[in-house]
């Protein structure tokens, strides 16, 4: 208590000045005579006007603050970019290490069918071109509706095609959504199947089907189905995957031959090597 009234005694004409300043302000607020109100108008249109006049100078504590969320807007684009920036490299070295290149376009030459078989085990189809516009065995032939076959013999104006529909026919091919791929393969009936497909990986109806990579013969990416039905078989180690193929065989009457070889040394190599 004593060092309370050192404390009041010392800051007595602090206090003093502070009361009476609160009892005018009581006093002129209490007041409604017309020289007070005169006061009050003019205070408050004085502090309007210097409000207006200094208006445009910016708050500092706002400012403070504002530039404290760009700050941290800031860092996180920076990491944003520098984790984008990691990607892209790493990609480019993967790219690199794996020897990926560009695809060159594919060149086509269109062709007619002149003739086909289409209910026997080894169905074949004729084309009107030939050796005399550079066609040669084991060329792909498409369709705008995805794979039909490849060319299997040659003459000088017409050429034979065996068909996804053939007994003999096999070509390496993948499920595009999931990656799973095996060996496609007919063994009767308007579906193909996708052979060497075990029962645990994902393959569902609806999914596509095309062309592999792992192909020698047939570049990746064309289209060759859809799948249709799966099925476990009780104690075997793969599942049946029945693909409708994208082309109507009945009604095939234009195609075209894709005019690139398939490497020979590749071929070569996979026939010696053991299955």
């Amino acid at each position: 208590m004593r060092r309370l009234l050192d404390i009041l005694l010392v800051f007595r004409e602090y206090i003093l000045l502070i009361f009476f300043l609160l009892v005018s302000l009581i006093l002129l607020a209490s007041n409604d005579t017309t020289q007070i109100r005169t006061i009050r108008s003019f205070t408050v249109a004085s502090m309007g006007y210097l409000q207006e006049v200094f208006g445009f100078i910016p708050n500092y504590f706002d400012l403070r603050q504002e530039n404290a969320v760009l700050r941290e807007v800031n860092l996180t684009q920076a990491e944003e970019l520098s984790r984008l920036r990691e990607a892209a490299l790493e990609n480019t070295q993967l790219r690199q290490l794996l020897e990926l290149k560009d695809r060159e376009p594919l060149h086509y030459r269109a062709a007619n069918v002149v003739g086909k078989t289409s209910h026997l085990l080894r169905n074949t189809i004729t084309i009107d071109v030939g050796e005399d516009v550079g066609v040669q065995v084991n060329m792909p032939i498409v369709s705008d509706a995805g794979l039909v076959g490849k060319i299997i013999a040659t003459s000088r104006r017409y050429a034979v095609g065996q068909i996804l529909l053939n007994k003999e026919f096999r070509a390496s091919a993948k499920v595009q959504r999931s990656h799973v791929d095996g060996i496609l393969v007919w063994e009767g009936g308007p579906y193909v199947q996708l052979k060497n497909v075990a029962k645990t990986l994902d393959v569902k109806v609806g999914d596509g089907v095309v062309t592999s990579e792992y192909s020698s013969i047939f570049p990746p990416g064309i289209k060759i189905g859809v799948v249709t039905n799966t099925t476990q078989v009780p104690g075997a180690l793969f599942q049946t995957v029945e693909i409708t193929p994208g082309v109507d065989f009945s009604r095939l009457e234009v195609l075209f031959v894709v005019m690139q070889l398939p490497d020979s040394g590749r071929i070569a190599l996979d026939r010696h090597t053991p299955q």
